[in-house]
């Protein structure tokens, strides 16, 4: 497998390398549980610079960086650096690169990481630029997905709410097509539905799609429903996105249709799309995908330094 350094997009990788990282991903668990913390990184240094609000994805490279023996810097809002100066981000990008062996950045603006990461010289990783990309997320949902339905192809996997908008759902989307087997339920708002150019590429390589607005037809025939938040901070028109809040919300009685062993997935945070009252049922497996966010991030680190290899003779 040839990944490459940078991690910028989920067009970057094949069916053979989707198969590769969740392997990887399933051993790291494994062990983290079984053996404990690795030394594998010690010695390396990440610089965490998050210029929009993140917890879960912060959190879990980070943790990764640690639980693998490596050690983190951390900046958090545009404030926090130079750029809160009048400072360029690519000034403050080469910078870092001083300080660091791999840098994960998540920006507001579009295609932030890929000029970025053409800077500098070490490893790079997208962890969200704006409405664009999220690639490691895209392969933490798919892991999740396979851990719970214990395939991906087959299966009728529901994709709801904000789909124009929500770079996790579309990173996931595009990560469906390239791996393939999977019939997808595309459930949105008119007004927030799947930009065209993924519906060609659906198209283009013969993957099965419904294109609906009707929630209750997508939860009466999934195996996944996968729920998004109506992202208030990319409206540029306040009162679209008050229309459009709570287009789409589960709980209990909504949940009545579902199949008994559905997976719920929300890639967080959430609003008021999965009432809590649905927390405790059992099919509710998004705090799951939370932790697994830990073992694919740690994954894609061992691979990015080439440590993958290592693994077993050295965990």
């Amino acid at each position: 497998m040839v990944i490459g350094k940078n991690i910028l997009t989920v067009e970057q990788f094949d069916k053979s390398d989707i198969e590769r990282i969740i392997s990887l991903s399933e051993t790291l668990e494994n062990n983290l549980k079984s053996k404990g913390e690795s030394n594998l990184l010690v010695g390396k240094i990440m610089a965490s610079l998050f210029f929009e609000p993140s917890t879960r994805t912060r959190f879990s490279f980070e943790a990764a960086m640690q639980r693998l023996g490596g050690k983190i810097i951390t900046a958090t809002g545009l404030t926090s650096v130079s750029i809160g100066k009048g400072e360029s981000l690519a000034d403050t990008i080469r910078t870092v690169e001083r300080f660091c062996d791999v840098i994960v950045m998540r920006h507001p603006e579009i295609d932030s990481s890929k000029n970025a990461s053409a800077l500098v010289k070490i490893p790079f990783f997208n962890a969200g630029d704006g409405a664009g990309e999220h690639p490691t997320q895209a392969f933490v949902d798919f892991y999740t997905i396979k851990k719970a339905q214990q395939n991906v192809e087959g299966k009728k996997i529901a994709l709801i709410g904000d789909l124009k908008y929500g770079r996790t759902v579309r990173s996931l989307i595009e990560l469906l097509i390239i791996y393939g087997g999977a019939e997808l339920y595309l459930v949105s708002p008119p007004e927030l539905e799947l930009p065209d150019n993924y519906y060609e590429m659906m198209n283009h390589n013969n993957v099965k799609f419904v294109k609906t607005n009707n929630l209750n037809e997508a939860i009466a025939e999934c195996d996944v429903l996968y729920m998004t938040r109506i992202q208030k901070e990319r409206f540029d028109d306040k009162d679209q996105y008050e229309r459009l809040k709570g287009s789409y919300i589960l709980n209990r009685q909504v949940m009545l249709n579902a199949k008994p062993d559905v997976s719920i997935m929300h890639p967080l945070p959430r609003i008021d799309e999965i009432d809590t009252e649905l927390d405790s049922d059992p099919r509710a497996i998004y705090f799951d995908q939370v932790e697994n966010a830990l073992y694919v991030r740690m994954a894609f680190l061992l691979v990015v330094f080439g440590k993958d290899g290592a693994l077993d003779e050295n965990y």
